[in-house]
């Protein structure tokens, strides 16, 4: 069987690379005659061809065993680190996502940054991100994981920044950066620490490890949180959650990659962990419980926000949530699938409001009204996308869900109810902002709202048909259950909830009747949601508090005590010099004499203990 495509895989993140070198001439303006509209033109031709490379690999690779390549990169002492890759069809497969959500995303990005002239930055940066992700699905090795996810921050400051003319833009970027850098740093401790203890970095090998090993369980659990600690950070997981947010100052089509599958690169890590989390089962239950009250706390979250594009962001971190349980439950495959499924349906909300944003000149959901007649493809892609994301048969995440609700009700049941909150939750969230923006009349800010240009429409109408056709996928790759095996005590109460919290959102905010916007009462309940459960002021309160004081008192130690040392030796010598020059004569026996007499004094202090010790 030919396997040309499939052993050549890893060149499929060089064509990235090659597509932002050749998007540099254009960067610093070097090529100003054609404008910087061809950097962006090559970068999509060089992901097509990825994408084409893939596909063509994927049907070489497809249900056969996975193989491994290895190439040396390090080697010193006892040190050996070579740079290991996984040629699968699940990892082929995630290569073919990653490149067509890239060029639905590059695409997109010719209609919504027609008039900006950052191009060349904004491809060259968006193909850094696909050359990250693609190496790190193929990386089978934990260290080059770690390196990439490091790549994968610093694109997310560039991108975040693009725009870093404007101050909340600067801020987005600077908090994402630092946010993930708390998270990275604990990470790097256990990627140092597991060197040691399993003698390998190589995903399978420290799979063989993990189920042999007679670890220490104190060991094991400080390991496997610092395992999970950075992509707790990457999925933004409560508490480090407030970046994703901030983020949404960066441009939209970034948003179609980062809000799906570039904060699905620590639920990778994580899948890929899985043997070694193993471990510590108190590691598993403190992931449940991140991912729980993430998962909750965010789509309550979600409800309480007006900017729609922070009210998108706090679901994706619900969903990571779900992830975070399914792989602490031992659900791996599930959590691919649920990844996989996610994915597609909240990139097709990201493009449908991202347009809507573009042509409003307003992110705000009071300000939004009556556009179903004036926008009707973004409507239809929302819905579709929105039935997508949540329990609502036959579509994607209805299957995953299902199927992740049937495996925690034997072992945890209360982590269904979990489930069944998070998808009433998310179902409230997208129907309050389907009505808000698509419902009711007309406002000063919709009146004049066409569908936007040719760009953002077809990749948003195809993303549709293949979130439509996502179940026919599954059911071909025998990922999906017949009918007559689905457990109906799960799947009736999630489409219950699912259609509760949809309607309950379509009753209130599709009737003019009740005023908008909706209060509270107590206000302070909403103001509790509405400020993110107040986690920025517990962080003003802790950690920036602490930080603030070690670094008043470092800056005291340094001031008075390091330079008052320095200051009091300084002053000592001048006041020495000064004192000695009245002593200079310009006569020799004076200095003689005075070189003479330090002598003495000097044999005198060494000598005072002996002398003591005789007079007794």
């Amino acid at each position: 069987m030919n396997e040309t495509f499939s052993q050549t895989i890893w060149i499929v993140p060089l064509y990235a690379l090659i597509g932002a070198i050749l998007a540099i001439p254009w960067s610093p303006g070097i090529i100003r005659q054609t404008g910087p509209r061809p950097s962006g033109y090559l970068n999509t031709l060089m992901t097509i061809i990825a994408l084409v490379h893939s596909i063509l690999a994927l049907r070489e690779i497809w249900q056969q065993p996975a193989k491994y390549l290895s190439f040396q990169w390090l080697q010193a002492a006892n040190l050996n680190i070579t740079f290991d890759i996984e040629i699968s069809s699940i990892t082929i497969g995630a290569l073919v996502l990653i490149a067509g959500l890239n060029l639905a995303a590059q695409i997109y990005a010719i209609g919504y940054m027609e008039m900006d002239w950052g191009w060349a930055r904004f491809y060259s940066l968006i193909a850094l991100f696909e050359a990250g992700m693609s190496t790190l699905v193929l990386c089978n090795s934990l260290f080059f994981s770690y390196v990439v996810l490091e790549i994968l921050t610093l694109g997310t400051y560039l991108l975040i920044g693009l725009w870093f003319n404007q101050s909340l833009v600067v801020t987005g970027a600077r908090d994402a950066f630092l946010t993930k850098r708390v998270g990275d740093l604990i990470l790097l401790m256990g990627v140092v620490a597991l060197l040691p203890l399993a003698g390998t970095w190589n995903y399978t090998e420290l799979a063989e490890w993990a189920s042999t090993t007679n670890i220490d369980p104190t060991v094991a659990t400080l390991l496997c949180l610092a395992l999970i600690a950075g992509p707790l950070g990457k999925c933004a997981q409560f508490p480090l959650h407030l970046w994703l947010d901030e983020a949404m100052e960066g441009p939209m089509p970034a948003t179609i990659l980062r809000n799906t599958i570039v904060v699905s690169t620590g639920a990778w890590v994580l899948i890929k962990l899985k043997p070694v989390l193993a471990l510590s089962p108190f590691a598993a239950n403190f992931m449940i419980a991140v991912g729980a009250t993430t998962a909750i706390g965010a789509g309550l979250i979600a409800i309480a926000q007006i900017d729609i594009k922070r009210s998108l962001s706090y679901s994706v971190s619900a969903y990571m949530g779900l992830v975070f349980i399914a792989v602490a439950t031992q659900q791996d495959i599930t959590a691919l699938k649920l990844l996989f499924t996610y994915a597609i349906a909240m990139s097709l909300l990201v493009m449908s409001i991202g347009g809507i944003v573009l042509n409003t000149i307003t992110q705000d959901l009071t300000q939004y009204g009556g556009l179903w007649s004036r926008r009707p493809i973004c409507g239809i892609s929302y819905l579709v996308g929105a039935a997508s994301l949540v329990a609502f048969p036959p579509l994607g995440c209805f299957w995953t869900l299902t199927e992740m609700a049937d495996n925690l009700a034997q072992t945890r049941p209360w982590l269904v109810g979990v489930l069944v909150i998070v998808s009433a939750l998310t179902a409230f969230s997208l129907t309050r902002e389907f009505s808000s923006v698509f419902g009711g009349q007309p406002k000063p800010m919709t009146v004049r709202s066409p569908e936007g240009s040719w760009a953002m429409v077809l990749p948003m109408t195809i993303g549709m048909g293949f979130a439509l056709h996502v179940p026919i996928l599954l059911q071909r790759w025998n990922l999906l259950p017949a009918w007559s095996e689905l457990n109906l005590n799960v799947a009736i109460p999630l489409i219950i909830a699912t259609l509760v919290g949809a309607g309950a959102a379509a009753l209130i905010y599709l009737n003019d009747k009740i005023a908008k916007p909706i209060v509270l009462k107590p206000k302070a309940v909403q103001d509790f949601f509405a400020y993110d459960l107040y986690t920025a002021e517990l962080y003003r309160l802790t950690i920036v508090f602490v930080v603030g004081l070690v670094s008043k008192l470092v800056y005291w130690c340094d001031r008075y005590l390091v330079d008052g040392v320095i200051n009091f030796v300084g002053l000592a010598t001048i006041f020495s010099g000064e004192s000695l020059k009245y002593n200079v004569s310009g006569q020799s026996q004076f200095y003689f004499l005075s070189i003479l007499l330090g002598v003495i004094l000097f044999i005198g202090v060494l000598c005072f203990p002996l002398i003591s010790q005789l007079s007794f």
